[in-house]
């Protein structure tokens, strides 16, 4: 009796809670039932059942109407009008959406431990290459043997079949138009070029900026020679004032130059080149070493088939490449040259953003050659050193033996490195400056060598987008192809 009681009066109580409007009643008077609770319940599930099989009827009639039309447009003798302009601006292939897109991809980063530790690879079914740290700034490895005698010489023989250019042709016009374009003042220019901003241009600060520009290997003799030839030095003291800038065009040093000739081993790189596909339909040994590249590395196979083919180059005896980075720095007016399709039109300037260089040695150097290494695990890196007194660390025909680190050439031997450093959040940073490197001027013989670069865009949006770019457009054709087609490359 008290248990019944007590359930009585809980009812009352949530009764009375849920409707506070209404007026109490006694704590022993019962709430009248709802007499038409079966009723209601009834009537939802009718209109509950009489609603699905509406939506049903309706899904399989917009399935009937699309299959239908499907049908009629196959047939070849169906009749097709010609799409208006709005109907065609339906039809063409829209850009991805620059939405932020959900980061699904984190690169991973090889630990290099400490100079000389050696980790176990596998690569190769049944088989187990050692790789050993060569240095951590720039984070650098090597792995001999990573091709075999067979694969060495059948790449070889690929690029000789296709036909070799050369990497670097002789110094071309353009520079004053480009001047006018992005519309820089002598006085920004000169502010462009001080790089420690004393007011006065030293022989390195335009030595670095001819290189850049020009794509000759100035050396300091050679600048003195053009002063005297230009008038440009009017005090003689080896340095350029604003004022003796502004007496000089922009392209005066490139038409001394031509006017007085530039030999080959004058431009910052000698060597002959060419580039092979590894796509769908390639020769098995350039796929192989793809799939080889993608183990090591340890990145999306994505990543690898949407980079650059590989590319073959051959030294001859006096061959060489001086010091240079194979990616540019980032910057947010900065566009990647293999995004570009994905990147703002109005974006003024262009870079190589290779995350990731994989060199081979296809074959030993009988004298130099070397890959040199000139700040390897400096301390500190400073630009303005690197040209000091008559030392310069970029000369890789005079100063190669200067560098921190030469890796010799060796048949079948791979190295590679990290051009970026890592944001700490799983993917691309900035640019590691000290992986700076070049080739050694080739003493005797030949030296082939073939490149293997990934791409990937510091930029997490616009590489997402440029995948999904490409994989709209590529159903039916290779992503290296599509690359290649868009030129998306860079003769570096």
């Amino acid at each position: 009796m008290t248990d019944k009681t007590e359930a009585e009066d809980a009812i009352t109580n949530s009764a009375s809670r849920s409707a506070p409007s209404r007026l109490r009643r006694p704590p022993g008077e019962r709430l009248p039932g709802p007499k038409t609770n079966v009723c209601s319940r009834s009537y939802f599930v009718v209109v509950m059942v009489f609603f699905h099989v509406y939506i049903i009827n309706v899904i399989v009639l917009l399935l009937y109407v699309h299959y239908s039309s499907g049908q009629e447009d196959s047939r070849p003798d169906s009749p097709r009008h010609a799409p208006s302009s709005d109907e065609q601006n339906q039809q063409a292939p829209r850009p991805p959406s620059k939405a932020p897109l959900p980061r699904h991809i984190f690169l991973p980063r090889i630990e290099g431990i400490r100079v000389g530790h050696v980790q176990k690879v596998s690569l190769v079914p049944g088989k187990v290459h050692e790789m050993r740290t060569l240095s951590l700034k720039p984070l650098l490895f090597e792995i001999p043997g990573f091709l075999s005698e067979d694969e060495c010489r059948i790449v070889m023989q690929l690029a000789q079949l296709k036909g070799l250019m050369e990497s670097q042709l002789m110094v071309q016009d353009g520079q004053e138009e480009l001047a006018k374009e992005l519309d820089l003042s002598p006085e920004e220019i000169f502010s462009l070029l001080d790089i420690n901003q004393d007011g006065q241009l030293q022989l390195h600060e335009i030595l670095t900026h001819s290189r850049v520009r020009d794509g000759i290997w100035l050396t300091p003799e050679n600048l003195q020679e053009i002063y005297v030839g230009l008038n440009a030095d009017k005090d003689g003291n080896g340095l350029l004032s604003l004022e003796e800038f502004r007496l000089l065009s922009v392209d005066a040093f490139q038409r001394f130059l031509l006017q007085r000739g530039v030999k080959r081993s004058q431009l910052v790189r000698n060597s002959q080149h060419t580039w092979l596909y590894q796509g769908k339909g390639a020769h098995q040994v350039l796929q192989d070493i793809k799939t080889r590249v993608t183990r090591l590395t340890r990145l999306p196979s994505t990543l690898v088939d949407l980079s650059e083919p590989l590319q073959v180059v051959r030294y001859e005896q006096g061959g060489h490449y001086h010091a240079h980075h194979d990616s540019g720095p980032f910057y947010p007016e900065t566009a990647c040259t293999h995004t570009r399709l994905a990147a703002n039109a109005s974006t003024p300037f262009e870079t190589s953003c290779r995350y990731i260089t994989v060199l081979f040695y296809l074959n030993s150097v009988d004298g130099g050659g070397e890959t040199a290494f000139p700040v390897a695990d400096n301390r500190t890196f400073d630009e303005v050193s690197l040209i000091q007194n008559d030392v310069d660390l970029m000369d890789t025909r005079r100063n190669c033996d200067k560098s921190n680190l030469r890796v010799k050439p060796t048949k079948g031997k791979a190295v590679f490195w990290y051009n970026y450093l890592s944001d700490g959040k799983g993917w691309v940073g900035e640019q590691d400056e000290y992986a700076l490197h070049g080739g050694c001027v080739v003493t005797h013989g030949t030296k082939w060598v073939a490149n293997k670069w990934i791409n990937i865009d510091p930029d997490y949006q616009r590489q997402a987008r440029f995948e999904q770019l490409v994989s709209h457009q590529s159903e039916d054709e290779d992503d290296e192809d599509l690359i290649m087609n868009s030129d998306a490359h860079q003769e570096l």
